[in-house]
């Protein structure tokens, strides 16, 4: 499956932003997908996951609560809803499937093996 994100931005703290990440592909529905961010200089770090029924997710700590994915497999397209955002959340955002069709939400970076280009959040103070 063939992924591209969208929907990054720059906005001050506190604000909300709404990423997207339209599939390619009619086997979008069979995998769990997840979203990544890497800041300059540090390592890709996991943000979220999403089962392939949409059924069950999987946060970061550092998201849980004012961060939600969502998907819509009618649609081939996963969502990560960003809200009360925080300086910290300052990234290149990605998106990606499961090398496994069907499994569950994972945190780990190396059970995913399709990535988009990511797309740049900035958030100010």
């Amino acid at each position: 499956v063939q992924l591209q994100a969208s929907g990054g931005g720059s906005v001050q703290t506190g604000d909300s932003l709404r990423l997207s990440c339209a599939g390619s592909g009619r086997t979008f529905s069979r995998y769990p997908m997840g979203w990544f961010r890497q800041a300059p200089e540090k390592e890709r770090e996991f943000v979220a996951s999403i089962s392939s029924s949409g059924g069950s997710t999987v946060y970061s700590d550092s998201v849980k609560g004012r961060f939600t994915i969502s998907r819509d497999n009618a649609k081939n397209t996963m969502y990560l809803q960003m809200n009360s955002l925080k300086p910290e959340d300052t990234a290149v955002y990605y998106c990606a499937a499961r090398n496994a069709e069907f499994g569950a939400a994972t945190k780990s970076v190396t059970d995913f093996g399709s990535w988009g280009p990511g797309t740049q959040v900035t958030v100010s103070s």
